[in-house]
């Protein structure tokens, strides 16, 4: 029997799928969300229920997808040193935010706006957390946060570079940054809030205009 949990999964999927065929053109708003709820087979009350933050709770589960998507493309990182692993983390990452690179640019527009860039934030957090999961990272101290906002960090820089550039440019950038990561803690004492906010307003606006 199916579950209100198995309507959601599902009806989140549909409604995905079905905005991302017209938000390239209309980009990441109420009316994108409301005709693919419709183009989903959900009456506008279903879809208020399901994505009651319409375009922000759509964009978050665009973000969460490519998530997905990167680590089943993921190999076993145990036989990969942790440089490795985050090379092949972000590679992957890339990788499935550029099959939709057209929806991505308007999603990066989206999130790149004040009032909505403290959720483009949390989203590449998100992204860099899983990430660093997968490699296997097991710190619970503040080296748990300042990893997380290194690479969420380059995560966004690089996706800018892959979407104006190509993937050749953007993981020679993650290249050159791979021994910040390694070598956090001589640098972590600088990163500030503040400056990962404006580093990240900076790569989505990036992403939109290339």
């Amino acid at each position: 029997m199916a579950t209100s949990d198995d309507w959601a999964s599902a009806a989140e999927r549909q409604v995905l799928d079905a905005a991302l065929q017209i938000a390239a053109d209309r980009g990441w708003t109420w009316p994108t969300v409301r005709a693919a709820g419709k183009a989903a087979g959900l009456s506008e009350a279903d879809v208020e229920l399901l994505l009651p933050h319409g375009p922000k709770d759509l964009a978050a589960l665009f973000s969460r997808r490519h998530d997905a998507q990167a680590l089943a493309a993921l190999p076993d990182p145990a036989g990969l040193k942790v440089r490795e692993r985050i090379r092949a983390a972000v590679a992957a990452r890339l990788d499935a935010a550029a099959e939709d690179e057209a929806a991505v640019r308007r999603w990066a527009g989206f999130l790149a706006l004040p009032i909505n860039l403290p959720l483009g934030v949390r989203l590449l957090w998100e992204s860099a957390d899983k990430l660093w999961r997968w490699a296997g990272d097991t710190a619970t101290d503040e080296n748990h946060y300042s990893k997380r906002a290194i690479l969420s960090g380059i995560l966004a820089s690089a996706l800018a570079i892959r979407l104006s550039s190509g993937r050749e440019a953007a993981m020679a950038f993650v290249d050159g940054r791979i021994e910040n990561v390694m070598a956090f803690e001589k640098w972590k004492a600088g990163l500030k809030p503040s400056e990962l906010l404006r580093d990240v307003a900076g790569a989505l606006g990036r992403m939109r205009y290339g």
